[in-house]
């Protein structure tokens, strides 16, 4: 005598720790987001490298589509001097920070930066041609004509007097030289180094020898901007001496020449208040794109995609893939989980392989499930035990074979009713035994009537005839059928394997005589709702549901 003994319920969540409530600690963090990142992206490797490769792919050939594009800079110094004007004492010039910005917003300016690109005549390099605006750019511009009208013109007053195509010439060349202005003033760069009184002006170009030519320029007409202020008021004064006119004269001729030839002043401009430091030199590289960086981006938004695929993918992915899943899903114990083993159709009497070891271990294991599942069914008494799946081709047969071969080399007997593979052609096969089940019923036989045939020491007797008139009349709820399986249940345990529920209704019909009835999925082609509607089918019918299992799991 047993006291208190645990119901089948909680004694199988013991066995079966899938619907155990994980720990929060274990589930939680970081550690856990990284598992569980780590688990996904083994298991989804296929599409997760794909779509890593395809996005090296495209951001290789991204990168190697773009032009290289090179960088100089011209380094100056702020350095103020003494200076007498107009014959009196030296005058003392202080440079502090406020100064510094003001000259950087002196090399900054459109009235220098458009006297370096007038000079280096650079109005007609097409590097800095009107660019293409984009798709989003013309929607924008076409509302705006059509909300304010054409916009005016910005450049030079253009007589009326002129015919219009002449007037839409200059207009047109004027358009162009103002964008290439706008190109050059954004290629180029001023910026002070902290808070020194060090200014780097670099710019960009794919001409390779462009960016020192135009960085040595400004730098040059900064200077020639300074000196010539500085000769003007040496001019001015009455007093000026002719030597400092001269000084400054040609320190203003060469910082103008060099200006216009892209280069360095060549003597020294002392009164310029910035001495050059570093000259711009051709670079001896492309310094963009990068394309190492490029196509690393492209990898890792490559793999962002492919997770983003996977997740999309397993949202909408219904299909049975784990026993922990299945249990979430469907709020029933999944009692056991059969592996994929290639030509496996029962319990072999000699194992040779890991394989069937693993597939016999599996169903031993399920066997255990449902006894524990049935303990309180079951005194001395034996059980009948049904196995449905929703669609042919589940593994039903293969499953109620090795379940009915343990059973019998356990020393017990067994009976096993047996489905055909293939509901719809059920009632052609010829291969069918002439006395079964849907027979017997059809016929009105007595169980002491029966013949069933011996299989490896299982009685086996198929549930369906090779009479289309048994098959389409017979009555399986008829007292008849009861009583069989009452004389089938007097000799020992009782196994249904159960036509797939989607084609026969007699699987429903069936399945109300068993003690436990367990619902086959096979993994990767069940769904969920398949399940979850075998499960309320069988239970409305009066079937006791005691678990599910899955079949073909992976390896």
């Amino acid at each position: 005598m047993m006291f208190n003994r645990p119901r089948p319920i909680d004694v199988t969540s013991r066995l079966w720790r899938v619907n155990e409530a994980q720990s929060e600690v274990a589930g939680d963090g970081p550690i856990a987001l990284v598992r569980a990142l780590i688990a996904l992206g083994t298991s989804h490797k296929v599409p997760l490298s794909v779509c890593c490769g395809a996005g090296l792919l495209v951001a290789a050939l991204y990168a190697h589509s773009l032009p290289p594009t090179y960088q100089a800079t011209a380094t100056i110094l702020l350095e103020p001097r003494q200076s007498a004007v107009s014959g009196g004492e030296p005058a003392q010039q202080i440079l502090d920070l406020n100064r510094a910005d003001s000259e950087l917003q002196t090399i900054r300016s459109e009235r220098l930066l458009s006297a370096v690109f007038e000079s280096l005549n650079l109005q007609d390099n097409p590097e800095l041609g009107r660019q293409q605006p984009s798709l989003i750019g013309r929607l924008v511009n076409g509302f705006g004509l059509r909300l304010g009208g054409q916009n005016e013109a910005d450049g030079a007053k253009i007589d009326q007097s002129e015919p219009v195509e002449d007037r839409a010439n200059i207009e047109h060349a004027n358009e162009a030289d103002r964008a290439a202005f706008i190109n050059f003033m954004s290629r180029l760069n001023a910026r002070r180094v902290g808070q020194s009184f060090v200014i780097e002006i670099e710019y960009s170009a794919s001409d390779p020898k462009l960016p020192a030519r135009v960085a040595n320029a400004t730098v040059s007409g900064y200077i020639y901007q300074t000196v010539a202020f500085k000769e003007q008021i040496a001019r001015a004064g009455t007093e000026a001496l002719q030597g400092r006119l001269d000084s400054l004269a040609r320190q203003v001729d060469a910082a103008r020449d060099a200006m216009h030839e892209g280069a360095l002043p060549a003597i020294a401009t002392p009164d310029a208040d910035a001495r050059i430091i570093g000259a711009a030199l051709p670079p001896l590289g492309p310094s963009a794109p990068r394309k190492s960086l490029i196509i690393a981006l492209g990898g890792v938004v490559g793999m962002l995609l492919g997770f983003g695929v996977v997740v999309i993918r397993m949202a909408l992915d219904r299909r049975v893939r784990s026993a922990k899943e299945l249990a979430r899903e469907t709020e029933i114990l999944c009692l056991g989980s059969i592996p994929d083993v290639p030509g496996a159709e029962g319990v072999p009497w000699r194992i040779t392989s890991p394989q069937q070891q693993k597939f016999v271990a599996a169903i031993r294991d399920l066997r255990t499930s449902v006894e524990i599942a049935c303990t309180s069914l079951r005194n001395e008494k034996s059980i009948v035990i049904a196995v449905v799946g929703w669609t042919p081709g589940a593994g039903v047969s293969t499953l109620c074979t090795g379940l009915s071969q343990l059973i019998s080399r356990s020393g017990r007997q067994v009976t096993l009713f047996k489905a055909a593979d293939g509901d719809d052609v059920l009632a052609s096969d010829v291969n069918l035994p002439a006395l079964s089940l849907a027979g017997a019923a059809f016929a009105g036989l007595m169980p002491e009537q029966l013949s069933f045939e011996d299989v490896g020491g299982i009685a086996v007797l198929p549930i369906h005839s090779k009479d289309a008139n048994a098959n389409l009349f017979s009555d399986f709820r008829n007292p008849r059928v009861r009583r069989i399986f009452e004389a089938a249940r007097s000799r020992g345990d009782v196994i249904l394997d159960l036509p797939a529920l989607r084609h026969s209704m007699d699987a429903i019909a069936l399945a109300s005589y068993a003690d436990a009835v367990l619902i086959l999925a096979r993994a990767g082609k069940t769904t969920i709702e398949e399940v979850s509607e075998s499960v309320q089918l069988l239970r409305r019918a009066g079937a006791n549901v005691v678990g599910t299992v899955i079949n073909r799991a992976g390896r």
